[in-house]
Parts: structure tokens; C-alpha cells; sequence
């Protein structure tokens, strides 16, 4: 089983500063293509590598546009950088063509009179030491790099909402928003609650925005949310959200789905 922080430290740059080279491990696959939360966060590593002294990472736009396996080229283009705020993209390639697309957001906090902000936590306890945890689904071979505790039922759950505490198996030497974006997009689509089975998938568009500029948890456990609020044609809209140990929501989030059933 290969870690993140090795497929990052073998991210191999490219002369002249046009980009790296990089491999994606089978074990890292969901289905045909790269786990997309692997694939965002090796796309958000080469970005901060990219300029130099990047405020904090506040929002990532994601398109997942093609699969992505085996060897691949990530290149960042600096976009616009102003005094407060530097948007860079980074594309990630493979022999099938354009796989990914990111638009990175990284700025400073800045002084402002409006200081607002209104959060709920799920009802939904961090796991404890004897807390019984999964590794997911053995046949999607991403899920192996992660522990799990999900909660899928009870009366204050929505009918397409899914609850997941999640953590990377080795994630020493890992830059906190490289986790957070690894991490944010291991639930499976809350559609999928409405079929009560598992069914052709594919994300098409995510949304990350982070809240605060330094997002820390306990133990490396992170509370996932997942809650679509439409799936009609084949697409499905969901929001989502990210918690740390303290009850502290760190990131909010959208994603588009297609589902094929």
C-alpha cells in the first residue's frame, strides 16, 4: 500500500519549471480512475510548491473531467495574484487526456467588522479507543488507505444523508490542507441512500471552501456530511461539510454527481 506522502514526495519536477511527473498506485483507484480526493490533493501540493510564500488555501473549484491511473503530468498556471489573494490552476494528465482541474483560492485574513458565522454540529461522537471502525468496501481499492465510522440511520438523519468519521492511515509529514482535501471527498454520493444499493457513479464538479486558515483535528479524525438535496436525470446536487474533534465545522462543500440508475 503505497501512502500520500510517498505518491507526493515522488512527484518528480519537470525541467524548466513546467510541472511534475507522478504516478497513481492501483490502490489509490476508485473504479477506473483515481480516488478523486487523492487526485485533488496531489493537484492542491504541486500548487503551494508553484509560488512562492501562498497565503492559506480558502476554496478549490474541482473538475473531474477524464480518468486518471498509472503515470501522470501535473501542471499549475499562477492565474492572478493581487495583494490579498492568489488564484492558481493545476491540471493533472494522463495517456487518456485531461483527467482534472482545479482552480485554487489562497488568501490572507484580512481586518473586517463582520465576524458571523452559524454552524450546527452532527449529532455523531468521534470514535473512541474500543470504537468498532472499517476499512471500506475491499473492492474499491482507495477506501484501504482510510479508517471509517459511518452512521447511515436514525430519526434526525434526511432520507439521502450519510454521516462518515474518516482519517488517513499514515498521514505524518502531510500539510493539513493536502489531508483536509484527501479526506473531504470520501463519502459516496448521498444519493446512492435513496437506491439502497451500489449503482454507476461518477463525480462531475466539487467545491471546497475552507473556514479558517488552519484547519487542525485530534488523532487525525475528520466528521464528513453528505446530504442531497436533488437527484433527478441522472444528476444529483448534494452539500457537504467537514468537522474536526472539537465540533468545529473547518470546511463547507457542493458536488455535482451523475448516478446511472
Amino acid at each position: 500500500m503505497t501512502s500520500l506522502k510517498t505518491i507526493l514526495n515522488n512527484l518528480v519536477p519537470m525541467a524548466e519549471g513546467t510541472g511534475w511527473r507522478g504516478e497513481i498506485p492501483d490502490s489509490w483507484l476508485q473504479g477506473r480512475t483515481a480516488y478523486g480526493g487523492l487526485s485533488a490533493a496531489m493537484a492542491l501540493h504541486c500548487a503551494m510548491q508553484s509560488d512562492d510564500d501562498l497565503p492559506p488555501l480558502r476554496s478549490a473549484q474541482v473538475s473531474f473531467i477524464g480518468p486518471l491511473s498509472g503515470h501522470v503530468m501535473v501542471t499549475t498556471h499562477r492565474l492572478r495574484r493581487g495583494k490579498n489573494a492568489a488564484f492558481i490552476q493545476a491540471d493533472i494528465e494522463s495517456e487518456a487526456g485531461l483527467g482534472l482541474r482545479c482552480t485554487f483560492v489562497f488568501m490572507r485574513a484580512i481586518d473586517s467588522e463582520i465576524d458571523y458565522a452559524t454552524t450546527t454540529v452532527p449529532d455523531f461522537e468521534q470514535p473512541g479507543p474500543e470504537e468498532k471502525t472499517f476499512k471500506g468496501n475491499p473492492h474499491v481499492a482507495f477506501t484501504q488507505n482510510f479508517e471509517f465510522l459511518d452512521r447511515r440511520d436514525g430519526a434526525d438523519l434526511q432520507p439521502a444523508e450519510w454521516l462518515r468519521w474518516t482519517r488517513l492511515n499514515e498521514r505524518d509529514g502531510i500539510d493539513p490542507m493536502v489531508e483536509l482535501i484527501a479526506v473531504g471527498d470520501c463519502l459516496p454520493p448521498a444519493a446512492l441512500r435513496l437506491l439502497g444499493r451500489n449503482v454507476p457513479m461518477s463525480s462531475m464538479t466539487w467545491i471546497l471552501n475552507v473556514l479558517g486558515p488552519a484547519p487542525r483535528t485530534e488523532d487525525g479524525w475528520w466528521l464528513l456530511r453528505s446530504n442531497a438535496d436533488y437527484a433527478r436525470a441522472g444528476s444529483s446536487s448534494q452539500q457537504m461539510g467537514i468537522w474536526n474533534s472539537a465540533g468545529e465545522m473547518v470546511a463547507e462543500q457542493m458536488q455535482s454527481v451523475a448516478v446511472f440508475a
